[in-house]
């Protein structure tokens, strides 16, 4: 709610004020984000951490004394709202800056928006597409832990290692591009470290019922099950599979939820695969995060305001590097040499080069409930995987 209340009296405000007054004052940067719609809750909380750490860098003096303008548009995860939003953002505030946080079938119509205005686009919360990697494309960079083809040779690895016997494996993806995509990717990988693709289920997002697509993997015989997307789907898979008296490993990428969900469930079969040290490890980075949300009467728990976080460090280093005044062509120049220390957020830093706007190493580190000490517990540290 606090997110969507301040993106009206963002865009409010910025209506009021003659536009070249607002440029020569502010760095003024968009987002179009699913702050509402099925799978707001891997979204929305993110972008209320972005936006109470700008508002924290605000409150110091922001960048050299200038401030910087978050406005916020909800899209709903609806392709037609995101282009709308990318066109108003990008013609009448005349952002500098634009982020996505929404799902994957946003993305053509925004890249196209951005790219013909020549403006860099930041997926923050959003998947890491392919135009991020080596050869990067000019104008897209992410800072999103989860990424294509990178989870899933990681967790793959990981059930590869973990696994007592034969591996049959079932996927459960979302019907949207890049979910089903990478669902696609891990059927082909998966042969050639010895395991067996039995099934793959490709959900539409409204779907009441996940029980047809969970018989179908348990009766193709799995005894692993692969979820790389939006939570809704990953948890009700398996909440589904449950029901049906499966007893299979289940392993799903590790989004904000996870960990206030691998203590719901407390199930000590269900893994949670991911780039961001989870809050329980009690790091300073966690505690400043949870002081701020707190102080700003954020309601959202502080485990899901990691990733909006990191996108907040990021961007401030971006406009501090681009400095003032900053056009979008100086940022993309910032932002295509850039080192971010994520403080223990991940496994390392984000590292961005002329040629790669995801960064130069993944780690990757899973975690799962442990009945016997009744607490979440790591089942494999960092391992990193380098992106070439």
């Amino acid at each position: 709610m606090r997110a969507r209340i301040f993106a009206a009296s963002t865009v409010a405000v910025a209506s009021l004020l003659p536009l070249p007054a607002v440029a020569q004052e502010t760095y003024t940067i968009g987002l179009t984000g699913a702050l509402t719609g099925p799978p707001a809750s891997t979204y929305a909380p993110a972008i209320e951490a972005l936006r109470v750490y700008l508002e924290r860098l605000n409150a110091a003096g922001g960048i050299g004394g200038k401030k910087v303008n978050l406005i916020l548009q909800d899209d709903s995860a609806e392709p037609g709202r995101a282009t709308a939003n990318a066109k108003k953002l990008l013609t009448q505030d005349h952002v500098i800056l634009f982020i996505n946080a929404s799902l994957s079938s946003t993305y053509a119509p925004v890249v196209a928006e951005t790219k013909r205005a020549g403006v860099p686009l930041l997926f923050a919360a959003s998947v890491c597409p392919k135009d991020v990697y080596p050869p990067a494309s000019p104008l897209q960079f992410c800072t999103t832990a989860f990424a294509s083809t990178y989870d899933s040779r990681a967790t793959l690895a990981f059930i590869k290692e973990t696994a007592n016997e034969p591996v049959k494996i079932g996927f459960s993806a979302m019907a949207i591009p890049l979910s089903r995509g990478e669902m696609d990717f891990a059927e082909v990988q998966a042969p050639g470290l010895g395991i067996t693709v039995v099934d793959k289920e490709v959900i539409p997002p409204p779907t009441p019922d996940y029980t047809p697509f969970a018989t179908k993997l348990k009766d193709a015989g799995a005894n692993w099950v692969f979820s790389w997307a939006p939570w809704v789907t990953q948890v009700r898979t398996l909440e589904a599979l449950r029901r049906l008296g499966w007893e299979g490993d289940y392993i799903a990428w590790s989004h904000l939820e996870a960990e206030g969900e691998l203590a719901r469930l407390k199930d000590a079969k269900f893994y949670v695969v991911g780039a961001n040290a989870l809050f329980q490890d009690g790091l300073p980075i966690h505690r400043e995060i949870a002081e701020a949300a707190k102080k700003a009467g954020v309601a959202y728990p502080p485990e899901q305001l990691a990733e909006g976080w990191i996108a907040g460090m990021v961007i401030e280093a971006a406009l501090k590097a681009a400095g003032w005044p900053a056009t979008p062509e100086k940022l993309a120049a910032a932002m295509s040499n850039l080192k971010v220390d994520t403080k223990g957020l991940r496994g390392g830093p984000i590292e961005w080069t002329k040629d790669n706007h995801f960064r130069t190493r993944q780690y990757y580190r899973v975690y799962r409930w442990d009945n016997a000490k009744g607490a979440i517990v790591r089942a494999k540290d960092w391992v990193a995987l380098d992106v070439k």
